[in-house]
């Protein structure tokens, strides 16, 4: 066998592996929480701990700190790409979200993982995205945040603790429940 056609089948054996490795820890391992993709931590990250504070940009270039929100407001991260099929499934439903809840103090921000800035400004621009959008352009936030599977949501109440981590696709009228309740919290 020449060295081409060998250095291909060992590729495609990497490849094999490697899915059927993300597979596993999408669906079986990440999903040992209460259900509907909800887990009770994401890396060193748990449920109840405080939300790790960033400063990020948005599409526009100003800075935004998660701990801007503090006291004020419940806040859902959602980590996600361009390239993520269920992150762009999963979008419209928060947009709807957004809409809905932006005067009952919740904030909705998108958190991009390592895409560039006219890439995820178009994308946003051409469906009319209206929540807020910053970019981690070198993933040092998704990485602080145990994120390895898009999307995640992870929703911090006012005081800024983790009240909810959710893997994938999530249930929008249980979530927004669990939003106004949060929202009613001193």
């Amino acid at each position: 066998m020449n060295t081409s056609r060998l250095s291909f089948v060992a590729a495609i054996g990497l490849l094999a592996v490697a899915t059927v490795a993300i597979n596993y820890q999408v669906k079986v391992r990440m999903q040992v929480g209460t259900g509907h993709g909800s887990i009770t931590s994401l890396g060193k990250l748990k449920l109840g701990d405080s939300a790790p504070d960033f400063t990020l940009p948005d599409l526009a270039g100003q800075e935004v700190a998660l701990s801007a929100y503090r006291g004020k407001k419940v806040v859902v991260l959602d980590f996600w790409a361009t390239w993520c099929g269920p992150c762009r499934m999963a979008m419209p439903g928060l947009q709807a979200l957004h809409e809905e809840m932006k005067g009952d103090g919740v904030v909705l921000v998108s958190v991009n993982q390592a895409e560039g800035k006219e890439r995820v400004r178009g994308y946003i621009e051409r469906k009319k995205y209206t929540f807020l959008t910053v970019l981690d352009g070198n993933g040092d936030v998704g990485n602080l945040y145990g994120v390895r599977a898009l999307p995640t949501l992870v929703v911090v109440d006012k005081q800024g603790a983790v009240r909810k981590i959710s893997i994938g696709m999530h249930n929008d009228s249980a979530l927004r429940k669990e939003l106004l309740a949060l929202a009613r919290e001193p």
